[in-house]
């Protein structure tokens, strides 16, 4: 690849509303299944490939269509500096993303942020959305409850806001996002640093996104959502805020991971979605 290209570069589509939005396709589309949209995290330097490398694949190899794209200020796609990312403007242009491609019905699977959009497009979309799929989803309360108190958050506010210009110091902000640093593979610091040095601060200084605990009955569709128990970034106790209020909910924890349940309990994660996107489970 390109040496400006930390990761492999896929397609580009350009949204009604003037952005352009990178992402990678992979799979079939299939008459009979729904496509599946890949939405990651807001982490500095994240995109959808880095992400979800080790799953889109596996998605794709059990006859699915697969989306993993990079929202506007990440990867490479656009990073505008004169607007808010709030949770209605990314919504937005997921909509214009589904929409553009022709895309009938889609499975969000998101984490984190992603998951926090995945619900909102749900709840903005409900007839596009057959299931949806989770991994410590933001969203499910007040950030003022929980925000000073995880310790992952508050690292990652005072990178941000420092913005270092040393590898070591972005090695040790992802740390947080995994159980142990052996869980941190080399490439998540290849892939993620050099995007995060290119990203405004406007992303996060002027991200909006709320929460839509108060709307999780509205959901109809079921929800599988992973959770790792020793998160530092979103509390696992949320995950009983989807249980006691969404309609249809199978919630899976492991005591083996921190936020990244999709990159560190990898082939558990794996199979459990493609089992219940296949009506195994």
């Amino acid at each position: 690849m390109a040496g400006d290209k930390p990761f492999p570069e896929g397609k580009y589509f350009e949204t009604p509303s003037g952005y352009t939005i990178h992402y990678h396709e992979t799979g079939e589309r299939g008459a009979d299944r729904p496509s599946v949209l890949f939405l990651h995290g807001s982490g500095p330097g994240a995109s959808g490939y880095s992400n979800f490398k080790k799953n889109f694949p596996a998605f794709a190899d059990a006859g699915y269509h697969c989306l993993t794209i990079d929202y506007p200020g990440y990867g490479y796609s656009s990073k505008p500096t004169d607007i808010d990312y709030s949770t209605d403007f990314y919504v937005g242009v997921l909509h214009e993303f589904v929409n553009g491609l022709g895309i009938g019905q889609v499975v969000p699977v998101g984490n984190s942020l992603g998951g926090l959009l995945a619900t909102a497009f749900t709840l903005a979309h409900p007839t596009l959305v057959p299931k949806l799929i989770l991994m410590a989803p933001g969203g499910l309360a007040d950030g003022s409850t929980y925000v000073p108190y995880q310790v992952g958050l508050n690292r990652m506010f005072e990178w941000v806001a420092k913005r270092p210009t040393d590898e070591a110091s972005f090695r040790q902000l992802l740390t947080y996002l995994v159980i142990a640093p052996d869980q941190l593979g080399e490439d998540a610091v290849s892939e993620r640093y050099p995007i995060a040095l290119t990203q405004p601060s406007e992303v996060w200084t002027r991200m909006r996104t709320g929460n839509h605990a108060e709307r999780l009955a509205e959901i109809g569709c079921p929800i599988l959502c992973f959770w790792g128990a020793q998160d530092r970034f979103i509390p696992v106790s949320h995950g009983l805020v989807l249980l006691e209020r969404a309609k249809d909910v199978r919630l899976i924890v492991s005591n083996r991971c921190g936020h990244w349940y999709m990159i560190e309990q990898t082939d558990d994660f794996n199979r459990q979605s493609i089992a219940f996107l296949n009506g195994e489970m």
